[in-house]
């Protein structure tokens, strides 16, 4: 059984959240009938998910695996389910509920709006976010049992070696050129128009809880804080310190029932109720407004902001990475000293090829090895408007691997080989813990390098 390749195929389910909820829209031709076609204890195959994974492959472009290697990865994905309930591995609601407000804001984001969003998926937000909830907590339950398997495994520079020494010389891999870059971020600055108009819909949606409107049915239709949105705005107890100074300070203020007037953060405007103190915590509701960055922002303060970082670091007063952890409104790559990584290898050397960011190499095409740019326009992942700085900080010509240039990328595949053999020894313990069961339409399938037996296995 070949876990790496497995888990790979794995990942695919997180792909096909959006294509499984669309699939079952209003507005999609539905599946044909559904059924059941393997079981690992309590938790079922559908028909439907094996074949969402199998067109997900064909509408990239991609040559799909064979069906088998993709009903035996989710197979490994439930028994992991499976053994995380018999061994009590839990994720916590605030972990799900995080990821699940990343991916809605991508959604939302992609399609212009939740109304678009319910158009194109013929459900609503609450069905949409219940459906996506769970398979987004399988997911998160699924990571961790694997970094409860394989995360406490470790490699020496020996391991390394000897790896490197076992490959034959006429088959060490050729590196393509390979850059580092680094970048600095600033977000553009809402002008004061925008600011006035939000507080403005906070004080009009005050006046409309002052009049006898509920407060939560409110922050539910409104909030963007969509986490506490759907809890009608509920924060939970809170302990003196865990909020932002701001919301804080105005919360600390009101009495139970009395509203706040409208709270500048830096996550954006907030309406705050006092529900209730005890001790040293505090209950609150509150609805958030966020100012929009591709509408009304100015951008010359970033440039102003980006401008002088420059100047600092071109005359060797201030470290490029110092100037990105304490400046840069990308937290990402600001923990990592301003360096962009590639997001399959987790390793800030970036190929210089065609899989590149097409704005990362055309810009880096007219500069020096050391060079930083001048402030240019940067669009961030959520689609918010920036400036950034570029720092062209390295870049290796092409080359047969070698130990001394290439340590970190050998390290990282001794280190995968490594957490896949613990894993496998996992899987051929795991096997005598948990049920399974095949339909026999897949009875000639290899799964988990058994045959199906009649239904079981």
């Amino acid at each position: 059984m070949k876990i790496n390749k497995l888990f790979a195929v794995g990942l695919m389910m997180v792909l096909t959240l959006f294509v499984s909820l669309k699939s079952n829209g209003q507005g999609q031709q539905g599946v044909s009938l559904d059924k059941i076609i393997a079981r690992v204890d309590n938790h079922y195959i559908l028909n439907s998910e094996l074949e969402e994974m199998y067109n997900q492959y064909k509408a990239e472009g991609r040559t799909a695996p064979e069906k088998c290697q993709l009903l035996e990865s989710l197979i490994i994905n439930k028994m992991l389910l499976a053994k995380a309930e018999i061994d009590s591995v839990l994720v916590e609601d605030k972990e799900v509920d995080g990821e699940l407000d990343a991916k809605m804001g991508y959604m939302i984001q992609r399609f212009g709006s939740e109304k678009n969003i319910v158009e194109a998926y013929g459900k609503s937000i609450d069905n949409l976010k219940a459906e996506l909830r769970q398979q987004v907590k399988e997911q998160k339950v699924v990571e961790k049992m694997q970094r409860t398997i394989s995360g406490n495994v470790k490699i020496t520079p020996n391991e390394v070696r000897k790896f490197f020494n076992s490959i034959p010389k006429d088959s060490l891999p050729y590196i393509p050129s390979e850059v580092e870059i680094g970048h600095i971020v600033k977000l553009g600055t809402v002008t004061r128009e925008q600011k006035d108009k939000l507080r403005q819909q906070l004080v009009e949606l005050k006046q409309r809880a002052e009049k006898g409107e509920d407060f939560a049915t409110l922050s539910q239709i409104y909030s963007e804080d969509l986490g506490s949105a759907k809890n009608g705005g509920d924060l939970g107890f809170a302990k003196r310190g865990a909020m932002v100074p701001e919301f804080e300070g105005a919360a600390l203020a009101l009495k139970p029932g009395e509203m706040s007037d409208p709270i500048e953060s830096q996550y954006g405007f907030h309406l705050i109720k006092m529900i209730e103190t005890r001790g040293a915590e505090y209950h609150a509701r509150h609805i958030l407004l966020r100012p929009d960055y591709n509408k009304g922002t100015d951008m010359s303060q970033a440039v102003r902001s980006l401008d002088s970082l420059r100047k600092l670091i071109e005359i060797d007063t201030l470290k490029f990475a110092k100037a990105a952890l304490d400046n840069s409104d990308d937290k990402m790559t600001a923990e990592s000293g301003g360096l962009i990584q590639d997001r399959n290898t987790g390793l800030s050397k970036l190929t210089l090829d065609a899989s590149m960011d097409p704005a990362l190499y055309f810009a880096i095409d007219t500069m020096k090895v050391g060079e930083l740019s001048q402030p240019v326009s940067y669009r961030t992942e959520d689609g918010s408007s920036a400036m950034r700085i570029i720092w062209y900080k390295s870049k290796s010509e092409p080359h047969t691997a070698n130990l001394r240039d290439d340590y970190e990328k050998l390290s990282q595949i001794v280190l995968s080989n490594k957490r896949n053999n613990a894993l496998e020894e996992w899987f051929k313990k795991a096997q005598g813990d948990v049920f399974i069961s095949i339909e026999p339409e897949y009875k000639n399938c290899q799964v988990l390098g058994l045959a199906a037996a009649g239904n079981d296995i």
